[in-house]
């Protein structure tokens, strides 16, 4: 294996357990990370790059994003929704102002990255 295969490699494996933390852990966005991981997978493994991009639960949203450039509708207000919930009660149990500052400024530049990302119609 080369050396930037490796590094790829160790990328992307990085980055999906980023994004996976992401899941429940609302400082980390699970979505840049996904797509990272996708990204250096297909420069590293093609096992896991397959592996990846037909996971259930990472499949849809990465296949729209490889095709489209867009996520759908319905997965985006999810991650607003779920977003809010969790950033508003990390704000409420931080015990320190200043992380309660940097959580609320996290979660607006989150949801402005959010607000940039192409929305595409939801299947019926």
């Amino acid at each position: 294996m080369g050396v930037t295969r490796g590094f790829f490699l160790i990328a992307g494996l990085l980055s999906l357990l980023l994004g996976m933390i992401g899941i429940v852990l609302p400082v980390l966005p699970t979505v840049p990370f996904i797509l990272l991981a996708a990204y250096c997978f297909a420069r590293s493994s093609q096992r896991l790059h397959r592996w990846l991009m037909t996971h259930p639960w990472f499949s849809d949203a990465l296949l729209n994003w490889q095709e489209n450039k867009a996520i759908r509708k319905k997965l985006k207000r999810k991650a607003y929704i779920v977003s809010l919930l969790s950033f508003s009660v990390s704000i409420f149990l931080a015990p320190i102002l200043w992380v309660k500052i940097f959580l609320f400024f996290t979660a607006i530049c989150l949801f402005c990255y959010l607000k940039s990302v192409p929305e595409m119609e939801d299947e019926t």
